[in-house]
Formats: C-alpha cells, structure tokens, sequence
C-alpha cells in the first residue's frame, strides 16, 4: 500500500463534450476511449479484470475489461465494490482535520499527548512526533506491513480473521530497525502512521475511525456503497473479487481477506463512483472550512524533482503533460486503485483492478497506469 506513482507517454485533447453515461469503447481519442484501451491492455498483461471511470462536469463515462469473478466469468462491472486499500488514508485525515475545526485537537499536538507511551521504544519518541507529521508521513516511523512476519501470511492469506490490535501493529514497526532520520525530516511512506492516526481519533473521540467515519463522511455524502469493515473479512453485494498470483501459474482467490492489519491505513471498501464523489468533495471545501481545507493541501516533497508532493492523505502530482492533479492511489491484497482529480473536482479518472500481490510496477500498473494519466491528460 503505496502512495501514487504515474507514467504517462503522451497526451491526447478531448474532442468532443461527452453526453450522458455510459461504457466507452476505444475507437476515438477520447479520455473514455485511452481508459478503456488501457483496461484491455491490463487485462492482456493477465489482470482478471479492470474497470475505469471518466468524469468532466455532470458527464460520467465507465469503462470495463475482463472479469470479475473467475469462476463464473461475469463480465468486471464498474459499479461494483472493491477494497481500496490506502485511499483510506484520506478519510482518516478528514476526520482529524474536523476534530481540529471543532477545537478538540491541534495538528501540532504531539502523539504522546493523546497516546501516552504508544511511540515510546527502540529510539523513538512520541513526544517529538505530532499529529500532522503522521499525516504527511514525515514522522520517521517505519512501516509494520514490510516486516517479513507481517506481509508473508498476509500474501498468502494464511488467516483473515486474524485479530491485530492497533498498538500491536505499531509495536512491530518499532521493533523493526532504529530510527533513520529525525521527525520532521523525511518523507517517508508507512501505514504505521494512520494507524496510528486511527488511535488518535479513538482517543479523542471514544469512537473507533470507522464509526467516526460513517457519521462524519459516508452518511453526509450518501456514499451507499463505502464501507469500513473492522473485523469482518468478507465482502457483500456487487462487488469484485481479488486475486494474486503468488506463484507462477497459480492464482489465488483472496477477496476475503484481513481487514484488520490495515485499519484506519488502508481497510476501507468502496465504488468508482463513492471514491470519485469523496474526493471532489473533500478537494472542494464540501468536508473541511477553509483553514483546514489549506492545511490539507500543503505538501511535503516526495521525489527530488518537484513533481510528487504529499499533503494529508493525498498527494499532488504533476503529469508529463503539465497538469497538476490531486490523488492517491490503493494497494492492498487483490486490489489495485488509483484516481486523479482537478481541485474544482470538474475532471475526475479513477480506475479499479482486481489483482494485487503486493510487488510494484507489474506490466498492468504501468499500462493501466499510463492510461489513467493519458486520459486525464485528454479532458
């Protein structure tokens, strides 16, 4: 589970307005169109399946490639649900932004003042990191999921119901390796610190971050399609199935898996359409005033070159073609996910696909990926 990294190769206009909704097909240059030619190239490169979704203003277009569910080959719906792994991060930061505008918590406020002892091993300090470092992921904590006790059975989904308790994840994390740099310092990418953000929340509240979530975000936005599940592994409805390829002609059926390793980082299930809908209004002002919704937007640099920087929960990239776009993307077991969006939420790409086996930069990342910047590129 990743922060978002693109390529694109080349950009195409938009030629046309599109009208009403629909399922594209690749025969014009359209944003629709480049989406839907880089769903049929992930599932060339052996994803089961890909689906996408283009908005500009009120027009929305999907677009679909290869199956949802193996067993019975039904076509890969758009409308159906998925596991969106790390784009969770961004509705976790929401609600502690919200808890700052109501006065209950600062961003400055260091980790130890609302989880006394939590950080407090192996040379590091929870009283040197605050809240706001956790949520750019300059704290200097490292990530758990690396760790090979962590992401071994995870991989091959040795038990979903295995229980994690939060302060356990962080505890491996720590135990881990010593601390790299001062907090504060370095951007550097690790669940450990939303869940971490999860436990603040808890703290705070008295409530878990996802009941926090559903009464702030999901019952607000009428997302009737997100979910946050806290111990139940199995998904519902319409929706995806995962898989992974953990060994060379075998594939592995993974959508039940286990939500409670990620939590509060990365548990959270949702739709093209729900994930698109928070994130304009997040980007809009619809979910934070504006002394939060500028905090939320200021970023820490990511690469040296200037071009990926890290806000809170998600990050702004500029494409090769110029365009500067706000997103995140979702990389957990079976699933991989990614969406871009103009600040005004008037262009919007996201795409879905249902195979993850936790390595990076595969022949369906890069072509699916390149689409997605390609047809943002076009609107």
């Amino acid at each position: 589970m990743k922060s978002l990294r693109l390529t694109a190769v080349s950009t195409t206009l938009l030629l046309a307005a599109l009208a009403g909704v629909g399922t594209a097909h690749a025969d014009t240059p359209t944003a629709a169109g480049i989406l839907q030619a880089g769903a049929q190239e992930g599932v060339a490169d052996g994803y089961p399946g890909v689906i996408g979704l283009v908005r500009q203003g009120d027009t929305t277009q999907y677009v679909e490639a290869g199956t949802g569910n193996l067993a019975t080959n039904a076509p890969a719906d758009p409308k159906a649900q998925f596991r969106i792994g790390s784009n969770t991060k961004a509705f976790t930061s929401t609600v502690l932004l919200q808890l700052e505008a109501e006065h209950r918590l600062s961003l400055d406020d260091t980790v130890a003042k609302w989880l006394p002892g939590a950080v407090d091993a192996n040379g590091y300090d929870g009283t040197k990191i605050t809240i706001r470092e956790l949520l750019n992921h300059t704290s200097g904590l490292p990530d758990y999921a690396g760790t090979a006790g962590v992401a071994g059975p995870y991989v091959l989904d040795l038990n979903p119901n295995q229980a994690f308790a939060p302060q356990s994840l962080v505890d491996i994390a720590l135990a881990s390796r010593q601390p790299a740099s001062a907090p504060g310092q370095t951007w550097s990418y690790a669940n450990t610190n939303y869940v971490l953000a999860g436990m603040v929340i808890t703290a705070v509240t008295g409530n878990s971050p996802a009941t926090e979530i559903q009464h702030r975000i999901i019952a607000p936005l009428g997302l009737t399609n997100t979910t946050f599940p806290t111990s139940d592994p199995n998904l519902y409805g319409n929706y995806l199935h995962g898989y992974v390829h953990p060994v060379t002609f075998y594939t592995n059926d993974v959508t039940v898996s286990n939500v409670q390793l990620y939590g509060s980082a990365g548990a959270m299930v949702s739709t093209l359409d729900d994930l698109t809908a928070f994130g304009k209004a997040l980007l809009t002002g619809k979910l934070l005033p504006p002394a939060q919704e500028a905090e939320l937007k200021t970023t820490v640099p990511v690469d040296s070159a200037g071009t990926t920087t890290y806000g809170l929960g998600i990050e702004h990239v500029q494409l090769p073609c110029g365009q500067w776009a706000w997103g995140h993307n979702g990389e957990i077991l079976g699933y991989y996910s990614a969406w871009l969006s103009s600040e005004d939420g008037t262009k919007q790409v996201a795409h879905a696909n249902n195979e993850f086996h936790l390595l990076p930069r595969t022949s369906g990342q890069i072509d699916t990926g390149t689409a997605l910047v390609n047809a943002y590129c076009a609107l």
